[in-house]
């Protein structure tokens, strides 16, 4: 390539994200300085926090710069190199963006992966990237899963959520899952394991809370909170006693021109005598190895089903990130630009 496509944000968004708060331009490729490398990227990961990250407000990063390219995990090989840990042709994946070609400063969070055992390197951006491992540390190391437990997850159908059913199942416990449509609670059945899939299409909170316990009469030991809002208020009513709820996501308030709506029912945490985890993957960095062998193993014994959608180039970076909000996606959403 003789350029460096960008997919920058130009405008904070207000509620869902419009076509004009972004825009690709075209750029000279990058030339590493002292210490930094240039990545061409191959495939980037389209994940609903990046929504977080274009809001001015605080969170575990600081916002997304008006004018800068969309921040992204991504994988891809070296183009050219100033840094001597790293060769031209190394395969990397890293926090860079939604570009063509990223610069990484010395002490940035890339890393080089070993690309032979896995199906495709776009692996590393589900089942042994931040996906797999967010639902492995967060379910097993956060959770704490006991054999004859009652999970209940929300999102089930989504790239987190169908590996944190698939996961709780090999450690033995009774799994519930919430996903929209007819066709997603079929997969959560077949494709996943899932012993009871919930609907919540067309349902009150009240109508969601009984439906959940319906399908946990002895209540709820773990909830793994993909979505928010009223999935997680009809969640907390069939608790059991001392259960723990790990707080992974809130995709269903991202895009709320009107502010977060919070949890209502967050007082039967005191009834239950429970507990609720906020969970970044960032956490484990130093255990990501650890995560992603076990991974592999269970990949290779044909116990994780690994769903990916891949969308064709950086021109449509828009409508494929808007996915994530339709539920249109059907499994790990990434982008590819080669």
């Amino acid at each position: 390539m003789s350029s460096n496509r960008r997919f920058l944000l130009v405008k904070r968004p207000n509620g869902d994200p419009r076509p004009d708060d972004f825009k690709l331009v075209s750029t000279p490729i990058p030339e590493p300085d002292k210490g930094s490398f240039v990545i061409r990227n191959h495939y980037i990961s389209l994940d609903p926090a990046q929504r977080g990250w274009m809001d001015d407000a605080p969170s575990y990063l600081p916002p997304i710069p008006l004018g800068d390219a969309v921040r992204a995990t991504t994988v891809g090989r070296v183009h050219s190199s100033a840094n001597p840990d790293f060769t031209p042709g190394d395969w990397v994946v890293g926090l860079n963006a939604v570009e063509d070609y990223s610069v990484v400063a010395p002490g940035g969070f890339t890393n080089r992966i070993d690309i032979s055992h896995v199906p495709s390197p776009s692996y590393f951006l589900s089942a042994m990237g931040a996906v797999g491992l967010t639902a492995y540390f967060g379910l097993l190391d956060k959770a704490k899963p006991q054999s004859g437990e009652t999970v209940l997850v929300s999102g089930a159908a989504g790239a987190v959520g169908s590996m944190v059913g698939q996961i709780a199942k090999i450690k033995g416990c009774r799994t519930v899952g919430i996903a929209g449509g007819a066709a997603k609670c079929k997969r959560l059945i077949i494709d996943y394991r899932y012993d009871v899939a919930i609907d919540y299409q067309g349902k009150t909170m009240e109508a969601l809370a009984a439906a959940i316990a319906k399908a946990a009469p002895d209540g709820v030991n773990i909830i793994f909170e993909n979505v928010g809002g009223d999935i997680l208020d009809a969640g907390l009513m069939s608790l059991a006693p001392s259960a723990r709820i790990v707080l992974c996501g809130l995709i269903g308030e991202y895009n709320s021109a009107h502010g977060k709506v919070g949890a209502r029912n967050i007082w039967q945490l005191i009834v239950k005598r429970a507990t609720m985890h906020g969970f970044l993957i960032s956490d484990y960095v130093s255990r990501f190895a650890e995560g992603a062998t076990q991974i592999g193993q269970w990949i290779s014994q044909g116990q994780l089903r690994i769903d990916e959608h891949i969308v064709d180039g950086i021109e449509n970076a828009y409508p494929a990130f808007m996915m994530l909000f339709s539920g249109k996606n059907a499994g790990k959403l990434i982008l590819k630009i080669t």
